[in-house]
């Protein structure tokens, strides 16, 4: 059974860092793209950040410059380090992965809270 789980959530003022990551887990033959969503309160689940197999990355405009995405292929592990905080990035992120399994498809992991504080 394939399990995907996030960490490094929590509380950080504004301007601070945090650094999330996503482990993989299970009977996997193989990760294609991976990424980071965020959901805010009342507002809808938004991509923030995304990287293929090879390394190729793609940002959402409001965190470019702040956010990087990375991989660790052997380890079957997604990064996102996020400097210069800001509220507006307080949400729950979510990771997620297309996996090639027993069962192929995207998985989803059960969401890391980030608050940053004014």
């Amino acid at each position: 059974q394939v399990q995907v789980v996030e960490s490094g959530g929590g509380l950080v003022q504004a301007g601070g860092s945090l650094r999330l990551s996503c482990v993989a887990s299970g009977n996997i033959f193989r990760i294609n793209d991976m990424g980071w969503y965020r959901q805010a309160p009342g507002k809808q689940r938004e991509m923030v950040a995304a990287i293929t197999s090879g390394g190729s990355t793609n940002y959402a405009d409001s965190v470019k410059g702040r956010f990087t995405i990375s991989r660790d292929n052997t380890k079957n592990t997604v990064y996102l380090q996020m400097n210069s905080l800001k509220p507006e990035d307080t949400a729950v992120y979510y990771c997620n992965a297309y996996i090639v399994a027993a069962v192929r498809g995207t998985y989803w992991g059960q969401g890391t809270q980030v608050t940053v504080s004014s």
